[in-house]
């Protein structure tokens, strides 16, 4: 055939508010190359690389995992650290505060905040040091890393921006994360982040020891949530210096930051392969699943990533995402249901508006409900989801919110509790509950005669009979 220009079915056109090309799928073993031919065939160590480049290999997992597996910071969470405390109430944070624009051209504005100088921890569970645990964290930054790179061998970072877009140089290829996307970033590699937009907040989940992946289908079966197809890895790319310059290189490990310098880029991988790699995903491309008759759906049933903790059948954090989508089913009660579960749910909002749950939750806010403590929606909002006339009804138009749905208790920083730094709580009124009634005693009448029915004594009867 002429007049067609070859493209591959796997890899995704740059576009304007996204300049990179992609290469698609979860989980996959991709190879890429920035010039061609210089990958080794049949091995990855020869004597000498074309080019005489180095080979490299980056492990994400220890040497006898099984092959599917290979691939201001607190970390310590536990009551003997003294800047983390266990709360068991629920808690609500407004908005971290948006830094201002910083003129990254002018060198007398100021050295501005970078991505990671911006990082703050709000909870956590675990510890890294012995690969098993999860930090919370959000960030707010107004200048790009210049002549730096990040490098956190703690764990993998599962960033969501929610105000401006993230332009991430990975050594394996760039990444443009815009709110409304999720990145992941595994341990130990090394990144930047540029700013194209000016300043930037959202939210970011750490896991300690554990690779996010996809969830288990069951009868769901081909055709829903996440799908493989929508995840986007970055392709091979790498910058030249003619004049070596210095470049910082910050690596946390076991919470701590370490610093060192080197007089070349990091970034300088013309060739990879393997599947221990960076991707992306478009939280509206997300597939919603719901009960269409009667009754809701766990709201497991929004999972797009989970991680595995080391409890066969638990996951240790699932990434629960709501997005708009149709409610048809009757005789339901529709609204978010008063219960208890033994996961700690920490909820954000991209944005659009979140009307499931009883406090406030803003674009770029935060919401936590402690492990076994009860919640739900506000009595004002149980009065009309029992009264109402039940419709067809749409529900998340324009919003996208998120909920770290997480298997351990949680500790809480002092910074996230005590409003430093333009941190606040969003307090909950301590007269939301004072409305609420025991509708049950409305209905004894009701009450005494189905029991009367069943051949049941009477509430009141017992307790008239042993009165002297």
């Amino acid at each position: 055939m002429t007049g067609a220009t070859a493209r591959s079915a796997f890899t995704t056109e740059p576009s304007s508010a996204d300049p990179h090309t992609y290469q698609t799928g979860f989980g996959n073993r991709f190879a890429s190359e920035a010039v061609p031919n210089v990958l080794p065939q049949g091995m990855n160590a020869p004597q000498r690389v074309k080019y005489d480049l180095y080979s490299e290999q980056l492990n994400g997992s220890s040497f006898v995992a099984p092959r599917h597996q290979i691939q201001h910071f607190e970390a310590c969470f536990s009551a003997a650290n003294r800047n983390v405390e266990f709360v068991a109430a629920q808690q609500a944070w407004d908005p971290l505060p948006l830094l201002l624009e910083h003129d990254e051209s002018s060198p007398g504005s100021g050295s501005g905040t970078d991505f990671v100088e911006s990082i703050r921890t709000i909870a956590g569970q675990g510890d890294p040091t012995l690969r098993e645990g999860i930090a919370i964290h959000v960030y707010s930054a107004n200048t790009s890393m210049v002549k730096r790179a990040f490098c956190n061998n703690d764990g993998d970072l599962l960033i969501l921006p929610q105000r401006g877009r993230l332009n991430i140089q990975t050594e394996l290829g760039w990444l443009m994360v815009r709110p409304g996307e999720l990145v992941v970033i595994q341990a130990g590699l090394r990144f930047r982040v540029v700013l194209p937009d000016g300043p930037v907040r959202g939210y970011i989940q750490e896991i300690f020891g554990a690779h996010y992946d996809l969830p288990d289908l069951g009868p769901v079966g081909s055709n829903g949530m996440a799908l493989p197809r929508d995840f986007e890895s970055p392709v091979a790319s790498f910058d030249i210096e003619v004049d070596k310059s210095t470049w910082e290189i910050m690596y946390k490990l076991a919470g701590s930051l370490h610093l060192c310098q080197q007089n070349h880029t990091p970034f300088d991988v013309v060739a990879w392969h393997g599947n221990l790699v960076p991707y992306k995903y478009a939280i509206e491309k997300f597939i919603n699943l719901a009960n269409v008759e009667k009754d809701q759906a766990d709201p497991t049933i929004y999972c797009v990533l989970t991680a595995k903790s080391k409890i066969p059948g638990v996951s240790l954090t699932d990434f629960l995402v709501f997005t708009p989508k149709w409610i048809t089913t009757k005789d339901t009660f529709r609204p978010p249901y008063y219960h208890r579960n033994m996961s700690t749910e920490i909820m954000g909002l991209i944005y659009g508006r979140y009307n499931g749950s009883s406090h406030v939750l803003e674009p770029g806010g935060l919401s936590y409900e402690a492990s076994y403590m009860p919640h739900g929606e506000t009595y004002e909002t149980w009065k009309d989801a029992t009264t109402r006339e039940l419709k067809l009804e749409r529900v998340f138009e324009d919003t996208i919110a998120f909920m770290f749905h997480i298997s351990v208790p949680m500790f809480i920083t002092k910074w996230a509790l005590r409003g430093e730094g333009g941190r606040s709580l969003h307090p909950s009124s301590p007269t939301q509950w004072d409305m609420a009634k025991a509708h049950f005693l409305d209905h004894l009448d009701e009450v005494n005669l189905d029991l009367k029915a069943a051949g049941l004594p009477s509430l009141g009867e017992e307790e008239e009979e042993v009165k002297p």
